[in-house]
């Protein structure tokens, strides 16, 4: 949908920002043979490698795919199986191509920028650009390819060999990332003409389908707020004996130090029985203790 399309739009321009940034601040190629390679796939690779991990992390039907450890489909048969596959399938796509919209927009961004690219395949161009080869040995030449990327370490003899070079390197990065920006554009369009025609829904049933789901989520997100607070209002209530925001409290409760320690320190949620859960310490505290103790009452006019 629309929030779909300005998410990644968001997300790419955040990216491209990012990316300016951390080649304005970061990036210095060291011009040094077996250096450069593996400094510039780093800056290439590994940025893009973080923002598809953090892509899959912070989208909920990861987690959701994750923690769905039982089929809704009731009894297992081999159709349940095979819709169940189909749509585990249809989900990681999903997860993919929204994880995908970081990194793919970082790796097009630095090809076209072509100073990762420049500074890691430099050492590694033809000897034939040079124009007029010097009488060195392969090791030399790639120690003299290697500084191209830093023009203040080349040689004057060599300075229009070194710009010829790394026209040459900036064309074949930005082809490459155009190439890439066209590859993901076309895949893009092609899933969606894909999906479109394999859905069992017309265009306006679709629109309908997909504005239900976002209401649902909103719905339910609001309601479990509203029910957590208010279950979790009732354990504090019973824990000092009056409801937190009320006016015109009476008395108070004065909780035990065995109750303060009942309830401090760390805990994990924990299974009770086979349908339910305490969510804290307070929590199971409230489950198992009578709210008996110590009450004092609070004068209206103090």
């Amino acid at each position: 949908g629309k929030e779909v399309i300005i998410a990644n739009a968001i997300i790419a321009i955040l990216t491209i920002g990012g990316q300016q940034l951390f080649s304005f601040f970061t990036f210095s190629c060291p011009c040094h043979v077996g250096q450069n390679l593996i400094y510039g796939l780093a800056f290439l690779g590994v940025p893009a490698l973080i923002l598809l991990i953090v892509g899959y992390a912070l989208n909920n039907q990861t987690w959701r795919l994750v923690m769905g450890k039982r089929s809704h489909f009731g009894r297992v048969t081999s159709s349940n199986r095979l819709l169940k596959c189909k749509l585990v399938c249809l989900v990681l796509c999903s997860i993919t191509g929204r994880a995908l919209v970081a990194p793919v927009t970082w790796l097009a961004v630095t090809l076209i920028n072509g100073s990762y690219y420049v500074c890691a395949v430099s050492e590694y161009v033809p000897v034939y650009y040079y124009g007029a080869a010097p009488n060195v040995t392969a090791s030399e030449r790639s120690r003299i390819l290697a500084t191209f990327p830093c023009g203040q370490l080349v040689p004057p003899e060599l300075t229009r060999a070194r710009d010829e070079v790394i026209l040459l390197l900036r064309y074949q990065s930005q082809v490459a990332g155009w190439l890439l920006i066209a590859v993901v554009v076309i895949t893009v369009f092609l899933s969606y003409c894909l999906a479109s025609c394999l859905s069992p829904l017309s265009f306006l049933h679709f629109r309908y389908w997909s504005s239900y789901v976002h209401n649902e989520q909103e719905l339910f997100d609001e309601a479990t707020d509203q029910h957590s607070r208010l279950y979790a209002m009732q354990n504090v209530r019973k824990f000092f004996g009056f409801v937190p925001g009320s006016e015109n409290v009476k008395e108070i409760r004065i909780p035990s130090l065995k109750e303060w320690q009942a309830i401090s320190g760390l805990a994990f949620l924990k299974r009770v029985d086979a349908e339910h859960y305490d969510y804290s310490l307070l929590h199971d505290w409230a489950l198992k203790e009578r709210a008996s103790g110590k009450y004092l009452r609070i004068d209206e006019d103090p």
